[in-house]
């Protein structure tokens, strides 16, 4: 993978190397919680308004991006500003499968926890489901190096997503 140049010179990222709009397919979801939704809304608009997305290969962004599960894959369809497709990136979600069972057990003893727990047992709670969703973030920028050059806070916002497309 080429190192990363600020600069936009010699193939690193540019400042155009960024996710400009994001949509989740819709079509296997059913009603989300408040809790859920607000989760899904909250990752979409800090995703737009930093991030670092460079798909390796001649494209240049900025970059529309679907993303989906097909099975037991992560379908992230990469399109240029204007929706023409530039291609697809699919990873197993096989070595997630733990991760995303904890961070959803925990998610909703945090939830269960804020409505009557002290203050240091929600802190307990929410350090435990931070260092889960770094961890899940962290395999996810993993899992997409050798495809995808992103920064840890853009891996933090997809793996909310890739969450958000696991509830049923």
């Amino acid at each position: 993978m080429a190192e990363a140049d600020s600069s936009g010179a010699g193939g690193g990222i540019g400042q155009n190397d960024c996710v400009i709009n994001v949509t989740l397919d819709e079509k296997s979801v059913v009603r989300r919680s408040p809790d859920i939704e607000h989760e899904r809304a909250v990752a979409i608009y800090d995703l737009l308004e930093q991030n670092t997305f460079a798909p390796l290969g001649d494209y240049q962004g900025p970059y529309s991006l679907h993303l989906r599960l097909e099975e037991t894959r992560l379908i992230l369809d990469i399109r240029d500003e204007s929706e023409i497709r530039l291609g697809q990136v699919g990873i197993s979600l096989s070595p997630f499968r733990r991760i995303i069972k904890d961070y959803f057990t925990v998610c909703e003893s945090y939830f269960e926890a804020i409505k009557t727990a002290s203050p240091s047992k929600i802190e307990a709670i929410d350090m435990g489901r931070r260092g889960l969703h770094n961890e899940g973030s962290e395999l996810l920028q993993e899992r997409l190096s050798d495809k995808i050059t992103m920064d840890f806070d853009t891996a933090r916002r997809l793996f909310t997503l890739l969450c958000v497309l696991h509830i049923r």
